[in-house]
């Protein structure tokens, strides 16, 4: 049967997930998880937790589901340790370097890739499981088809969403919350500007980034078909009612084979609901996914009171177990107990006394060691044996069943023995380089100008498609001595991936010896036609030990992640060549949902929409392969006249990112990087190189 995994963002919660039959929960301890926001776990609250669960057979993973910065990576891997020496089942991580420390330095606890880690095909899940992951947990966008295919396929347990919030953006690839507010969703602090109102098309009542909560109750028997092994809730920032509502439905909807009834749907959508439930990733339909959340009412109020008192007043978790007890003429009473794990607990209790009246019986005894109420035990089988002629009170007896119990669950809540080394050394930093190379990516044919040519970047990224269709553009590039580069799309599901093997196999064909990837997943389709692989920003390098991992896979260089500020960029080990975004629009979201067919009302893909927020900030929308959306800042980045501050970085390239400029604002721009003129923006950002994230 597939595992049941629920949300616990406070020690309550794991009460109500637990009571109402998960499997497992997952929970974050302080810093280092997506939910910063939650209440997480002090210490104390954690081994509390975890021998809570694991006294009652319930699994108990930990996020460590953030990106880590150098400085940090020692106290990530204290945390780790902590949670794998105290008993955790295994940890849910996002960062690359975090991955290659931990399975170094905690090798035997098990790691699980955090949906952040964007795994959207089956090489993506492939690559994971190549860096020692035992489970991947697959973007929540993804079809039944999809997740079937990969399920089928896979070397290593999936995991899918069956239930919670819709992030409008692929997971791990949302920079919204960190360029407009400093609040990064990759390290936990995700403000949800996604909730928030816009205008599209002048409406801005709108809310067309907040979609529906998942609800894929009804659909576990196909999960279950398709070799899903696990199914995810999702709500650590909820309260421990809606953990205990959900969690009980989609139990018992799994353990017995059925659907769920009108009434338990109601009960979810009483839970949390934005205006009903969607399964449109799920069915591929996705065109009535947007509601918003409305507040529980008073009725509502009555049903969490309701549902709190019964998973707070008792035990409804019981672990079946075996008593057998011998009470004999001179010897200690003894007794045993097991339970169908294979721990096992010895206890003994006083010598019997002669009986001046009636003496205990088998079945005395039996009925006795039988009263396991209160606990999280269920006695299903007892078997009891006394000579005749003693005596013994009800009182040692009783005594003698708590010590079992209490010896069987420190038995059951006893964390396995893992071995534990120390963090290891970063990697070697390459000797800096004195000039970076410059580097242009364009986005449209209109943007492969002569003119933008005759100013010799060393090297020219194209989208695969278009470099494809239009090599005549790019040409002239090349006769001046650039370096061709084909972008691979941000998001490539596996019903796709020919479409890009065909662009990259013709792109190949044509000369292009080098893609740029953003997504594990991607390197494969790169390295299928022969082409070697640069490293784009969706892989979200953040740290020395992620730059080493693509170091190690074989990447030319990579794109340290613009989260970064300049002082930690360059205090990172460069085990390769790397490089920074210095000038454009940096992407904020790339989504499944067409924004610009909501605006125009029909298919307009080849006009940008925009999005407008309160402050009246305007937000361009671009077509992506797929047709999926990306929504880019309202303001350019901007750079060049930090020269000093870039070459100090040990930086080995310079990207300027084009994607809504024309062919002259293009050249206009690469002039002034080059010192030839001196245009500057009429708004402009730093980006996050001065200020950094939370």
């Amino acid at each position: 049967m597939m595992e049941l995994l629920s949300p616990a963002g406070s020690p309550e919660a794991v009460i109500a997930a637990v009571q109402n039959g998960a499997d497992a929960v997952y929970l974050g301890l302080e810093g280092f998880n997506a939910r910063r926001g939650a209440k997480n776990f002090t210490t104390e609250e954690f081994e509390k937790a975890v021998r809570y669960c694991r006294v009652r057979g319930c699994k108990v993973y930990v996020t460590l589901n953030t990106l880590i910065g150098d400085r940090e990576m020692e106290n990530a891997l204290a945390a780790a340790r902590l949670a794998s020496d105290l008993g955790a089942h295994g940890l849910i991580v996002q960062d690359l370097g975090l991955v290659k420390v931990l399975r170094q330095a905690l090798p035997d606890i098990p790691l699980h890739a955090s949906t952040q880690m964007s795994l959207h095909n089956l090489a993506g899940v492939e690559a994971a499981a190549e860096l020692g992951v035992t489970r991947a947990v697959l973007a929540r966008e993804l079809s039944l088809e999809q997740i079937r295919f990969i399920s089928a396929h896979a070397s290593i347990e999936t995991e899918v969403f069956v239930h919670g919030a819709l992030c409008f953006c692929h997971s791990g690839q949302c920079y919204m919350s960190s360029l407009i507010g400093r609040r990064s969703g990759n390290r936990g602090m995700c403000a949800q500007p996604c909730r928030m109102q816009y205008s599209l098309g002048g409406r801005m009542d709108d809310y067309p980034l907040s979609l529906k909560d998942n609800c894929l109750v009804d659909q576990l028997a196909r999960l279950e078909d398709a070799g899903v092994a696990c199914l995810k809730i999702e709500g650590r920032m909820r309260r421990p009612e809606y953990t205990a509502i959900v969690t009980g439905i989609y139990s018992k909807a799994l353990k017995e084979r059925r659907v769920p009834t009108k009434e338990e749907m109601e009960l979810l959508e009483t839970a949390f609901s934005r205006q009903g439930f969607t399964q449109g990733y799920f069915t591929g339909d996705k065109k009535d996914m947007f509601g918003v959340r409305s507040e529980p009412d008073q009725d509502a109020e009555k049903v969490f009171a309701t549902v709190r008192k019964a998973y707070a007043d008792g035990e409804l978790r019981r672990v079946p177990i075996h008593f057998y007890t011998v009470a004999e003429k001179g010897e200690h009473i003894r007794a045993i107990a097991f339970d169908e794990d294979g721990n096992r607990a010895v206890a003994a209790g006083p010598v019997p006394e002669r009986a001046k009246r009636q003496g205990i019986t088998d079945g005395y005894l039996t009925e006795q060691m039988f009263k396991t109420g209160g606990t999280p035990y269920n006695c299903v089988e007892n078997r009891a044996k006394a000579d005749p002629g003693l005596y013994l009170p009800a009182a040692e007896i009783n005594e003698l069943r708590r010590k079992l119990v209490s010896q069987l669950s420190d038995r059951r809540a006893a964390p396995p023995k893992r071995r534990s080394f120390r963090l290891p050394a970063p990697p070697q930093n390459r000797p800096p380089i004195a000039d970076p190379k410059l580097i242009f990516q364009v986005l449209t044919e209109d943007q492969l100008s002569p003119g933008l040519a005759e100013l010799k970047p060393d090297y020219l990224y194209v989208p695969a498609q278009l470099l494809a269709q239009r090599f005549d553009l790019v040409q002239p590039f090349v006769d001046n001595g650039t370096v061709p580069v084909a972008v691979l799309p941000r998001v490539v599901t596996d019903d796709q991936a020919k479409e890009v093997y065909a662009a990259l196999g013709r792109a190949f064909d044509l000369g292009v010896n080098e893609a740029l990837a953003g997504n594990l997943g991607h390197v494969f389709m790169a390295k299928g036609v022969g082409m070697k692989v640069r490293g784009d920003f969706g892989l979200n390098a953040f740290n020395s030990y992620s730059l080493e991992v693509l170091n190690q896979a074989g990447f030319l260089s990579a794109t340290a992640s613009f989260e970064l500020r300049l002082s930690q960029i360059k205090a990172m080990r460069k085990p390769l060549d790397t490089e920074i975004i210095v000038y454009g629009r940096l992407p904020l979201m790339v989504s499944d949902q067409c924004i610009i067919r909501q605006s125009a009302g029909r298919c307009a893909c080849q006009t940008p929409g925009q999005l407008a927020d309160r402050m009246g900030s305007v937000f361009p929308v671009v077509k992506e392969f797929g047709c999926r959306n990306v929504i880019y800042n309202a303001h350019k980045l901007y750079l060049a006249d930090k020269r000093e501050d870039l070459f100090s970085t040990g930086l080995w390239g310079l990207r300027l990112l084009f994607s809504t400029e024309s062919a002259r604002e293009c050249v206009e721009v690469a002039r002034g990087q080059l010192g030839l003129s001196d245009y500057r923006p009429n708004v402009l950002t730093r980006g996050l190189y001065y200020r950094g994230v939370e």
